[in-house]
């Protein structure tokens, strides 16, 4: 019983792909992430600075997306 609690401690410690990081940063930035994903995302090996990171990459993307999109809509419309 030991060993299968030591596996899945060696198995949350494992570095986190490129992709899970990402889908979790869009997933808990629409507000659908799970609480398995949310928690296997703060076990994850130096997961806080990678999520912060990722976050504010997005959340810097996501504003300059909507600005460009609303000056494009302003632009087609002629103000």
């Amino acid at each position: 019983m030991s060993d299968s609690n030591s596996d899945s401690d060696t198995d949350e410690k494992k570095k986190l792909s490129l992709v899970h990081i990402l889908t979790s940063v869009f997933a808990a930035a629409v507000g659908v992430q799970s609480k398995k994903n949310q928690e296997k995302d703060f076990n994850g090996k130096g997961s806080i600075y990678i999520y912060i990171a990722a976050g504010i990459i997005f959340t810097f993307l996501f504003v300059i997306t909507v600005v460009t999109v609303v000056k494009n809509v302003l632009a087609g419309v002629g103000v």
